[in-house]
């Protein structure tokens, strides 16, 4: 007998050599299935990514890009890589792709390092009103390279301020200006900062980590018409592997490139690369349009379903994936409920609120999102529900036992990894 064509994951060679961390695969993959995930952040991957990450490409060391490695024996991981570059291109209509970025941290630092010098002045969102540790935390490389002046939400309205985005461009004069958010449930106005940036002479990098996806699936605008960079991850709403991309107009891609390696990275995971290609391929599929318009109308069915209990969404709703629940009007802490949600099998988690009087250790708010069960096949019926279970949770950590038989219900026909989607 020959030689099988494919070579990957033997679990049962796992869990012969290592049952110990066997079990705790089982454990994991045992968790998500019992249980609603509601972290905006997560999805899951098709079998046909998790194949392509399970692979022997694991193995090949590959530092420089397609044509121009710094090791032998690259010609076909190469084509991995160059598959996976057209297809970014093709999906987002970007004149330059980098998909070697470990993560979307990763990306932007590179994206950093390839428009700033340290000391330099940027301009992003405050990690308080919805913004990311990369935008210019304190705690964060990139609060402690360069001179971060942030910008927020109103008070009134908890929309972006564009008139504050703009009188502090103008007078701070910032080299870079970042939009993008991780808790932040409305569209983002790309031409606007657009504008922005030309007026002072600025870059524009949009960090759209969150929103790709539907920005992939036509949901929503896409930022890639407006931005000089965009960086993005592929595990969320793209429903990829683990990691991280860069997109840019022509003029960039030299020093988008040099930035990534050898600045930012050495080698490569080409089992990641070429799972990032299977997710590209998958994205442009039609079905996947119609995955990321049920995300979208999913979240708001959840935002107003909470709301119509009693559980305010900052802003008044949602536009994307994710909506964030304002919780002082129960009088319930982000933390406690995300304890509450947990003992009842709802996975979510504690975020800050804008102007939130509370630690970022405790909050008061959490943050819902939709990209997991709508992969599993949930529909406006289900998130209704839903809404009604982490009201129920929340309001009531004495109803765990009764909420987590109706998540066990709606699980029993919608449980991820059973059947391909």
């Amino acid at each position: 007998m020959g030689a099988q064509p494919y070579y990957g994951p033997d679990f049962g060679m796992l869990r012969s050599r290592d049952p110990e961390i066997a079990q705790i695969l089982i454990d994991e993959l045992d968790r998500a299935r019992a249980g609603i995930q509601l972290i905006a952040s997560e999805n899951f991957t098709s079998p046909a990514v998790l194949a392509a990450l399970g692979s022997t490409l694991t193995n090949k060391y590959a530092e420089g890009y397609p044509g121009r490695r710094y090791y032998g024996g690259c010609e076909v991981v190469d084509r991995a890589e160059r598959l996976a570059v057209e297809r970014a291109r093709a999906l987002f209509g970007a004149e330059h792709a980098n998909v070697q970025p470990h993560s979307g941290a990763s990306a932007n630092l590179a994206a950093y390092a390839a428009l700033l010098q340290p000391g330099d002045t940027m301009l992003a969102m405050a990690l308080p009103h919805g913004g990311h540790l990369t935008h210019g935390s304190k705690v964060n490389f990139s609060g402690r390279w360069f001179d971060v002046v942030s910008y927020g939400v109103r008070r009134d309205t908890e929309l972006i301020d564009l008139d504050e985005v703009r009188d502090l461009a103008l007078r701070h004069r910032p080299k870079l200006i970042v939009c993008g958010a991780t808790a932040y449930p409305r569209l983002i106005d790309y031409q606007l900062f657009r504008g922005i940036a030309d007026e002072v002479g600025a870059w524009l990098l949009a960090d759209v980590a969150h929103p790709v996806g539907l920005m992939a699936g036509g949901a929503i605008p896409s930022a890639v018409p407006y931005a000089d960079v965009v960086t993005f991850t592929t595990h969320k709403t793209l429903r990829g592997p683990r990691g991280g991309a860069i997109l840019c107009t022509g003029e960039l891609a030299g020093k988008i490139d040099r930035a990534v390696f050898p600045f930012v990275q050495g080698g490569p995971l080409m089992h990641v690369v070429a799972a990032k290609a299977v997710a590209f391929g998958e994205a442009m599929r039609p079905e996947f349009a119609g995955y990321a318009r049920q995300v979208v109308a999913n979240a708001r069915v959840l935002a107003d379903a909470l709301a119509a209990e009693g559980m305010r969404a900052v802003s008044g709703g949602t536009d994307t994936h994710l909506a964030l629940i304002d919780l002082r009007g129960l009088g319930v802490t982000g933390a406690e409920a995300e304890r509450r949600c947990a003992a009842a099998g709802i996975t979510l988690n504690r975020n800050a609120v804008p102007y939130d009087p509370e630690p970022p250790a405790v909050t008061s708010g959490i943050r819902v999102g939709t990209p997991c069960v709508t992969t599993q096949g949930m529909g406006s019926q289900e998130l209704k529900e839903i809404g009604s279970l982490v009201t129920r949770a929340v309001r009531y950590p004495g109803s765990s036992a009764e909420v987590r038989e109706r998540v066990a219900a709606l699980l029993a026909i919608h449980r991820p990894y059973l059947s391909e989607y």
